[in-house]
């Protein structure tokens, strides 16, 4: 539910549909189950397409990124005034939009988040990294919601705290990738309490201080993911299913990380499709609570 952060493909790189499948089958999660209902798997690929081609933007945009996303916030609005937008990506989602009554902010949300990506590379506190999810996180998880009529004021805060945690995780997978993109999500005062230097996320292998605070900040992430959990019990049908996949997902990309031991930087943490699956299925097996 988390909106993903990973690099664009290069020059060389496939485009279009097939590039759009790569990146898809990268995520820690699935971002649309193939059992789904084709109405659904639809919808959430036209929420995920425009995440993406935002992101896209915000990260690797060869012109001026800000000014390109303050066009793109103006055709994203047309949307809403029953317009018709330029952008094919955005038509497509128009067609999602218009058929699950969506609201603008979330959309809106994400193209704030990569505009303080323009300006913004570093925070100082884990409020200050909490505050930026809730702009380049939260509101996919919304999205979500709405696709499937179940955004209540109880599941939404459970999705918040689901998606802010996948968002974590995915930070914590990254960390020596995004040093060499110019960016430190790991919050400063917290670098500063372990000891580690930003000179250290430039090597090979992480230091004994960096692999404490990396151990700390995963806990921290599984804490929350664990806290929003709650949430499958809350939904019903085709939408607890999606979320069971975005959950688990973000499950066994915990237990990935786990398995570094905290040597972010010299091992992957890449969660197997196997394992995902295998985790779907144990909350879907939980027992929901008798109304």
């Amino acid at each position: 539910m988390a909106s993903s952060r990973d690099r664009p493909p290069g020059p060389s790189s496939p485009t279009g549909e097939e590039a759009f499948r790569i990146r898809e089958n990268a995520e820690n999660f699935p971002v649309a189950l193939r059992f789904l209902p084709r109405r659904y798997r639809d919808h959430l690929h036209a929420i995920y397409g425009y995440a993406r081609m935002v992101d896209e933007i915000g990260d690797a945009f060869t012109g001026d990124r800000t000014a390109r996303l303050h066009e793109l916030a103006t055709d994203l609005g047309t949307i809403w005034t029953r317009g018709q937008p330029s952008n094919a990506v955005l038509r497509r989602l128009a067609r999602t939009v218009h058929d699950r009554a969506m609201s603008a902010e979330p959309f809106e949300r994400l193209i704030e988040a990569n505009l303080q990506d323009q300006v913004v590379s570093r925070y100082e506190t884990f409020e200050d990294l909490r505050r930026y999810c809730t702009l380049s996180a939260d509101p996919v998880g919304r999205m979500v919601l709405e696709v499937f009529g179940q955004a209540t004021p109880e599941t939404v805060a459970r999705s918040d705290q689901v998606c802010t945690a996948l968002q974590l995780l995915e930070h914590w997978q990254d960390v020596g990738e995004d040093r060499r993109a110019g960016r430190v999500y790991l919050p400063q005062e917290e670098l500063r309490r372990y000891g580690v230097g930003e000179h250290e996320l430039d090597r090979g292998s992480a230091s004994p201080q960096l692999r404490a605070l990396m151990r700390f900040e995963i806990e921290r992430a599984a804490g929350m993911l664990g806290e929003g959990m709650a949430i499958v019990r809350q939904l019903q049908g085709w939408g607890r299913i999606s979320v069971a996949g975005f959950i688990a997902g973000g499950q066994a990309t915990v237990s990935a990380l786990r398995q570094t031991d905290g040597d972010v930087l010299g091992q992957s943490a890449q969660p197997s499709r196997v394992a995902t699956a295998a985790r779907i299925l144990g909350l879907l097996a939980a027992r929901r609570p008798v109304r």
